[in-house]
């Protein structure tokens, strides 16, 4: 049996490989093909183009890219119309994987879309493309499968991998050991994001925020992390010229050990927010985008939160900062103050710890069957 799969970026890559793992368990002879990122490719798949060709984020950068992610969905489409695979995998990547879905399904082939688009929060009218392209959604959170149900869309609730990865109570010295640095510190990490243009925007205030704290707490120590040698030397560029005293140790893929090793976070909204709550760490989230991108999303946004603890929890559990509220002053009072208030991040870790608990009662094994017979000719 072949399945085609599809990851865009590093969150999507790691999804994609333990999906990859749950189904093989089912049928170790499973074959999977199409675009993913070291994590898959080392689960399995054969990646057919570089995944750094869909990377991108915002409003603006794709319609930048817009020739060479229109010839990519064409060569792929045109892979898999003369290599039909017997079940299609979207993962995330919605712009990009729900038009090459809806032809993969108009062509026969059974089509599953594992993370929903956001479409509760904003452009709500995508549920029709998205009922016409996809078999099956597959949601990562309770919220999004109720939104579907509502709207008659096939769906399973799934939770995130990374809830049954990460242990209820992490082990911050052991994780302080694996990263070789100093048990005793206090270590604030800084997490600006996997993309691009996430570096481009987020580096000079996460690394003046970090610099103040310093200025102020200068028994403090930094740590960072990033998802491969480009991303590690435009931060490493960034904090050579901005903040070149500061006690920042770098790290490559090691962005789990980092989490686990801090005592608090800055990052850049997105998966990294969930990741920072499963373990449990008291951090302040904060986003910017170019100004146009940005007033495009103020027009469509509905949800009143970009973190996704404060959207598990529907409330502010952390401060979110965005676009003109993203100033180093903003990243580091927050921090400090929870540095200097061990009770505060007390509450926060027993409110963290109730949703991951949430998050574990659903599994991705659960449906892994459903998938592999929404073809059942491929079973024959």
């Amino acid at each position: 049996m072949r399945i085609g799969i599809l990851a865009g970026e590093a969150s999507g890559d790691l999804l994609g490989a333990t999906l990859i793992h749950a189904l093989r368990e089912k049928r170790p002879d499973l074959q999977f093909e199409g675009i993913g990122g070291p994590a898959m490719i080392a689960a399995g798949c054969k990646s057919l183009f570089d995944m750094e060709r869909l990377s991108v984020m915002g409003f603006i950068e794709p319609l930048k890219r817009l020739p060479d992610l229109i010839k990519l969905r064409r060569d792929l489409y045109h892979h898999f119309n003369r290599q039909k695979p017997d079940l299609f995998i979207g993962i995330d990547s919605p712009e990009f994987n729900l038009g090459i879905e809806l032809k993969l399904r108009r062509i026969g082939i059974p089509v599953v879309h594992y993370v929903s688009p956001s479409v509760w929060a904003w452009r709500q009218n995508r549920i029709y493309k998205i009922a016409k392209a996809v078999d099956l959604m597959l949601t990562l959170f309770p919220f999004e499968a109720t939104f579907y149900e509502t709207h008659q869309v096939p769906v399973r609730y799934v939770g995130h991998p990374l809830a049954a990865q990460i242990p209820l109570k992490p082990d911050k010295k052991a994780a302080r050991r694996a990263l070789c640095i100093d048990e005793e510190a206090i270590y604030v990490a800084l997490l600006p994001g996997s993309r691009r243009q996430e570096i481009h925007y987020m580096a000079e205030p996460f690394l003046l925020a970090a610099k103040r704290m310093y200025r102020e707490r200068p028994h403090l120590r930094f740590l960072t992390s990033h998802v491969n040698e480009e991303r590690y030397q435009a931060f490493y560029a960034a904090y050579q010229k901005l903040a070149p005293e500061l006690p920042l140790t770098f790290f490559t893929q090691r962005s789990g050990d980092v989490m686990a090793a801090a005592d608090a976070i800055v990052v850049t909204s997105g998966t990294a927010t969930l990741e920072a709550m499963l373990y449990k760490k008291p951090m302040v989230i904060a986003y910017r985008l170019s100004k146009p991108a940005y007033w495009l999303a103020k027009k469509l946004v509905k949800t009143p939160y970009i973190g996704l603890p404060n959207l598990l929890a529907n409330q502010l559990l952390v401060p979110e900062l965005i676009q003109n509220a993203v100033t180093p002053e903003a990243i580091a009072a927050p921090i400090l103050d929870y540095l200097d208030h061990p009770q505060k991040i007390a509450a926060l870790q027993q409110v963290f710890t109730e949703l991951h608990q949430q998050l574990l009662q659903a599994s991705l094994n659960d449906v892994t069957d459903l998938m592999l017979t929404l073809n059942t000719t491929a079973l024959t």
